[in-house]
């Protein structure tokens, strides 16, 4: 409410401009302030959320000026009738479709990928009936007066447009789907595992930023008036895209919107002052200074510094609740047998990490895995969460297959994990790295308020209610393993998936996690742990497997199974078992 008054009078006093009798000049001049607000926002919901770095971003544009250009020019269509850009959006689900299959196709690559496209697209359209590589007039285009005068209507399709690039990219921030693209943005693959549908997100996310590019490229085509591949397609778009987004923040939904406006004014400026070129390097250094002191950018810097200023010294609220134990979330069934593994096989080029692995875990136990290093432990827990694809072989979750189904999926059937190295989204707090995984890896769909209990019930159960607001780099190896544990047992799982939870914790903190350990197992959630600490796997297994280069050696009771004489020789060596 309060956000609601402080800019609805601003946008009132905007929308108003046209009809007091405002200068064509400066209308014009806020219309360019509009059009770099658009292009930044756009840019940043894909790049500046996901991490995807696009420098492509004029090709988007492009395809909505020479839409426009040929609709209305040869077509004779309205002009507004050329605005939604759907060719811009559907060109990008075109490319995402193939690109975002990819894991190698990320970072650098995605970047120059984007970057082609640009001059493929302005190869074709300089080399067809589109432009001919003459331009294209649009002097004569009739557009709805919805100002009152002519520059007055394109002030206010500016104004339009970026009224809408910044509500789309507000309402994403604070969506459920753009925690997923944050998410994405960190670590990826961890974000699949927890539940985030990345392959769909990323392809939504491409599609509504090239087509608020597209629709500013439709209104900019009539603006100008006459449009080239030269001007339309120059790598200046792209390249003030990014500075504008990077200086204002583009991980945060206002962030390119304010860096577009500090960076066309202070341009402004300079072209209209005497001596320009000192100007222009004056700009560029005081950019390089405020890009080094904020580097996560102007909005998102002061946004945490205000947060940590009014966050205090307490535990927030909800958040002191004492919880003994975690039940797993969804109806728990009859059936004895929980998982299922038949003869996994696992292989990396000619490397055989398993070699048809088959076992069952029983509902409500703890099954540790047990093996020397490289025995193809953490290799089947990977295979379990999906993160690796398997080479052979059936894995079923109370008799449903989901081998072969995307990690996303078989988070969501009741599946969670923890990493041997804490792998958090860097970031997000705590609070919201835990909050997302509650949103979404539970296996039932948590409602909002289900969801801010589960973060709560997490947080006090691992002892992390007063880290709350804290980034994960502040925090020491115990806290971030602990937060590991808290972001798996936010989605309530069935099956819980510890990979060495204990290792690199002293006796006092193992002694801990051994007992909360214990308190999740009460509650009936069903746990398979991988660990050296033999101390650890004697308290709180029900059961051991014992893996040896990708086979299960021994299977059974703790104290019976590390007894066996095959057993003793792996871990000890054949002369000292004998």
């Amino acid at each position: 409410m309060k956000k609601l008054l402080i800019t609805a009078p601003v946008v009132a006093i905007l929308a108003s401009l046209p009809y007091l009798g405002m200068a064509d000049y400066y209308l014009s001049y806020l219309y360019i302030i509009f059009f770099w607000i658009v292009l930044a926002t756009s840019w940043g919901i894909l790049s500046g959320y996901t991490g995807y770095w696009s420098f492509g971003h004029a090709a988007f544009f492009g395809i909505g000026v020479y839409t426009t250009a040929t609709l209305t020019t040869q077509l004779s269509w309205p002009f507004v009738a050329t605005i939604p850009a759907l060719l811009a959006a559907v060109v990008a689900v075109l490319i995402g479709l193939v690109v975002f299959r990819s894991g190698a196709l990320r970072g650098e690559f995605f970047a120059l990928l984007t970057l082609s496209v640009t001059f493929v697209v302005a190869a074709i359209v300089s080399n067809t009936a589109l432009d001919s590589g003459t331009g294209v007039f649009l002097s004569g285009i009739e557009i709805p007066m919805i100002g009152a005068t002519a520059s007055g209507s394109l002030y206010m399709f500016g104004f339009i447009a970026a009224l809408v690039a910044l509500a789309t990219s507000y309402f994403i921030f604070h969506s459920k789907f753009g925690q997923g693209l944050l998410a994405i943005h960190d670590d990826e693959d961890v974000a699949e595992v927890k539940g985030v549908p990345t392959f769909r997100y990323k392809l939504i996310s491409f599609a509504v930023s090239s087509a608020l590019a597209g629709a500013m490229g439709a209104i900019h085509a009539v603006y100008v008036g006459y449009v080239t591949v030269g001007e339309t397609f120059a790598v200046t778009v792209p390249l003030y895209v990014v500075l504008m987004s990077i200086l204002g923040g583009a991980r945060h939904w206002a962030g390119p919107a304010i860096g577009a406006v500090i960076i066309t004014v202070m341009q402004s400026a300079i072209v209209s002052g005497a001596h320009a070129e000192f100007g222009r390097a004056g700009v560029a250094l005081a950019l390089i200074v405020v890009i080094l002191v904020l580097p996560s950018g102007i909005v998102p810097s002061l946004v945490r510094r205000f947060a940590d200023r009014r966050s205090g010294a307490g535990a927030p609220m909800g958040f002191a609740q004492v919880v003994t134990q975690f039940a797993p979330s969804g109806q728990a069934s009859s059936g004895p047998v929980l998982l299922k593994c038949e003869d996994v096989t696992k292989s990396f080029g000619g490397i055989r990490a398993l070699s048809g692995v088959t076992l069952e875990v029983r509902r409500g136990e703890i099954l540790a895995l047990v093996g020397p290093n490289g025995s193809g432990k953490s290799t089947l827990i990977n295979m379990i969460s999906g993160h690796y694809s398997m080479t052979s072989g059936k894995i079923t979750l109370e008799g449903e297959e989901i081998s072969g189904r995307s990690p996303h999926l078989i988070a969501q059937q009741g599946v969670a994990r923890t990493y041997q190295i804490p792998r958090l989204f860097d970031n997000l707090t705590v609070l919201e790295n835990v909050r997302l995984c509650a949103k979404f890896g539970s296996a039932d769909g948590m409602g909002a308020a289900a969801v801010d209990a589960a973060t709560a019930e997490a947080l006090a159960f691992t002892g992390l209610a007063d880290k709350a607001d804290v980034l994960p780099e502040a925090l020491n190896l115990h806290d971030r393993k602990f937060v590991e544990f808290a972001r798996a047992l936010a989605a309530k799982p069935r099956l819980l998936l510890l990979d060495e939870v204990l290792c690199g914790l002293n006796p006092a903190e193992v002694d801990h996690a051994v007992e909360m350990i214990k308190r999740i197992k009460s509650g009936g959630t069903t746990i398979i742990f991988v660990e050296h600490l033999m101390r650890a796997v004697v308290a709180l297994a029900d059961r051991v497997a014992v893996l040896d280069q990708g086979k299960v050696l021994a299977l059974g009771h703790p104290g019976e199974t590390m007894r066996d004489p095959a057993v003793v020789s792996v871990y000890l060596g054949g002369s000292h078992a004998a």
